[in-house]
């Protein structure tokens, strides 16, 4: 099994331009990974294969001033996003999918997240983690790595893969660790059902005779009050106005809401533990308020953007 820890990086300048550099380069390489197969579709009417992915982007500009394992690696990802397409192509043709799937987008936004499988790591003094660059960049600008802090908590052993992840101007390292499965005595005979709500967030029933509700409100205040500041930052801004100061709200909102979703799961997942249930059933009612009109009021507080 698998665990993910995310540290957030305080880069000084240098380190900053190293990692908006990287995740740039990941952008445009995503985007030309994504336009050559999507010619392969639109025009041959055929699927990219693995291999030819890789092999086409090779000579990319892109590919060469990245990591070469990372850049083959999220060559892999593009080529899976068009497996998943297929089938799901596959299942609307067999008409078990309502809606037609489309072919992976392009991405419009300046920086993309970037991995570094753990070959290419090294742990070396004050306990940092020396991540490579690619050839061309130390031929550029001289520089062959850079390095970021290992968290305390983790055995760099036990490290599979780092990623660096940009969000809101913030930067992000995302450490992939082997963990221990745990094995518990769970029962598939009972059930706990989950209904979503809004004043009751999750609404909790087992067949065991124990139920429990969790209170939405706090969530949906934390949620109205962001939806309320950015309407006050962007009133009479042009469409598409962005800051520092609608980031920095807005990365603090998706860390509380973050915050409070793990601490509810985390609560659903040893309530199953302790009384050894096996099997959760959430309500999600999908497509059954298309278009309906909610009202100015209602559509502050579950908006989530």
């Amino acid at each position: 099994m698998y665990g993910c820890q995310q540290v957030l990086i305080h880069p000084n300048l240098d380190l900053k331009a190293i990692l908006s550099f990287i995740c740039s380069q990941s952008n445009k390489l995503s985007n030309c990974a994504l336009y050559y197969a999507r010619q392969i579709w639109f025009k041959a009417k055929r699927y990219i294969t693995k291999f030819e992915l890789d092999k086409e982007m090779k000579s990319n500009r892109h590919f060469q001033t990245l990591y070469s394992q990372s850049a083959q690696q999220f060559c892999r990802s593009v080529y899976e996003s068009f497996a998943s397409f297929k089938q799901l192509n596959a299942l609307y043709q067999r008409g078990e999918l309502l809606e037609k799937p489309r072919p992976p987008k392009y991405r419009k936004n300046g920086l993309n997240s970037f991995s570094y499988p753990k070959q290419g790591l090294r742990l070396i003094e004050d306990g940092q983690i020396r991540i490579p660059l690619g050839q061309t960049v130390k031929v550029w600008f001289k520089l062959d790595c850079f390095t970021i802090p290992m968290p305390s908590n983790l055995k760099f052993e036990s490290i599979r893969e780092v990623r660096i992840v940009p969000r809101n101007r913030c930067f992000y390292a995302e450490f992939v660790y082997q963990t221990e499965a745990v094995i518990s005595d769970i029962d598939k005979s009972r059930i706990l059902g989950i209904d979503h709500g809004l004043n009751n967030w999750l609404t909790c029933v087992d067949n065991i005779g124990t139920s429990f509700i969790f209170d939405g409100r706090h969530i949906k205040s934390l949620n109205r009050w962001y939806n309320k500041q950015v309407a006050t930052i962007k009133e009479n801004k042009p469409q598409g106005f962005w800051s520092n100061k609608l980031a920095a709200i807005t990365e603090k909102r998706n860390r509380q809401i973050r915050h409070g979703i793990n601490k509810t799961a985390r609560i659903v997942i040893n309530h199953c533990l302790e009384n050894r249930i096996g099997r959760v059933v959430f309500g999600w009612g999908q497509g059954i308020k298309q278009e309906i009109n909610l009202g100015k009021k209602c559509n502050q507080q579950l908006s989530a953007k």
